[in-house]
């Protein structure tokens, strides 16, 4: 049920290794079961963040029952993820947080 989709404008190699380690560490943030987990990650795209094209990333976390009480928690630890992982810094970082309700979201022919 959790969806986490990073878009950068950074080349990243071995993307499949990252994409697991996103997977696993979205699960852990979010207290989700990593078999519901879906990660997206775009790279070397066209960006650019105040006027530069130096390494950015826009990431989108959308969940069942994300509740803004969460949300200052989990933009420290995606920040400091894509800044050890892949080199962009927490500054240069937009993140936006989506909740949806079970019955909004489908999944294997039906809804949570």
């Amino acid at each position: 049920m959790p969806f986490l989709k990073i878009q950068t404008n950074k080349e990243i190699f071995e993307s499949s290794e990252s994409l697991k380690k996103l997977s696993s560490f979205t699960a852990e943030i979010l207290g989700k079961p990593e078999n519901y987990v879906m990660t997206s990650l775009e790279c070397n795209l066209p960006m650019t963040f105040g006027g530069s094209d130096k390494p950015l990333a826009f990431i989108e976390c959308k969940s069942i029952g994300l509740s803004e009480s969460q949300t200052t928690s989990l933009s420290n630890s995606l920040c400091s993820f894509c800044e050890k992982e892949f080199g962009i810094p927490r500054e240069r970082i937009y993140i936006e947080f989506s909740s949806a309700k079970g019955n909004m979201w489908g999944w294997n022919c039906g809804t949570f």
